[in-house]
């Protein structure tokens, strides 16, 4: 859930309290609530917090291992890995899936979802493996640049994908739905602006694309793979 919507909620006295979890968790996995340590936060901060996915449960375990080395990631709330769970209750195969030994490791459940951890063991989802941009070897988490970009006041939703770049491999494109009351009254300066003060420079998207609506699966979730396959030559087209 983006920050901006669990800030906006606040202000009418709505309080959202986020828990993760799959299916193949049956479901729950982890909540996010405030730490009675964390209660005298600035507001700000107390929101940062709540937009996590929070802490496993009791009876769960988790690991997030780095993609490419297959080891445990630092808890610094920087270095990116894969989710992995494990509990009595979590699924350790799929019945009668051939392809089941790739989504499942030593009894982990490999969930596909990206995380990175703080200090303090809490997880914050920054993507799913499929969708994360990988830039001149690093990673860029297009969950996170759409959660900032749906905090500007003019922006309705957003959703960010990695296109081919013949130098960095791939990079970031937002593909921005304004508001009703704002269509033709935004730019692509004014979401770079907008984002330049909240991520590293590299992070930035390459081109800002206004379009009508995000194409959405049939649970509602943003369908990536449509807007990738309908601007996959639009870096060709720009350089």
């Amino acid at each position: 859930m983006p920050q901006a919507l669990i800030e906006g909620l606040h202000k009418k006295n709505i309080n959202i309290v986020q828990a993760w979890g799959m299916t193949e968790t049956s479901p729950l996995a982890s909540l996010s609530k405030l730490r009675s340590y964390q209660e005298d936060l600035p507001l700000e901060e107390q929101f940062r917090i709540r937009a996590r996915q929070g802490t496993v449960i009791p009876g769960v375990d988790f690991r997030v291992i780095d993609m490419e080395t297959g080891q445990e990631v630092p808890w610094d709330n920087q270095t990116f890995g894969e989710l992995q769970v494990r509990g009595p209750w979590i699924a350790r195969t799929y019945y009668k899936d051939e392809d089941a030994a790739a989504k499942f490791v030593d009894g982990w459940l490999r969930t596909g979802d990206v995380a990175v951890v703080d200090e303090d063991g809490i997880i914050q989802l920054v993507d799913r493996t499929k969708d994360l941009v990988k830039s001149g070897g690093e990673w860029i988490s297009s969950v996170e640049l759409e959660s900032l970009i749906m905090g500007h006041p003019k922006v309705l939703e957003a959703c960010v994908i990695g296109i081919p770049h013949p130098k960095w491999s791939e990079r970031p494109l937002a593909c921005v739905v304004p508001k009703p009351e704002f269509v033709g009254q935004i730019s692509e300066e004014e979401i770079i602006e907008y984002l330049r003060s909240r991520v590293a420079k590299w992070w930035l998207p390459d081109d800002v694309i206004f379009i009508e609506a995000v194409p959405k699966t049939s649970v509602g979730k943003f369908d990536k793979k449509v807007l990738r396959k309908q601007y996959e030559m639009h870096s060709v087209a720009q350089d």
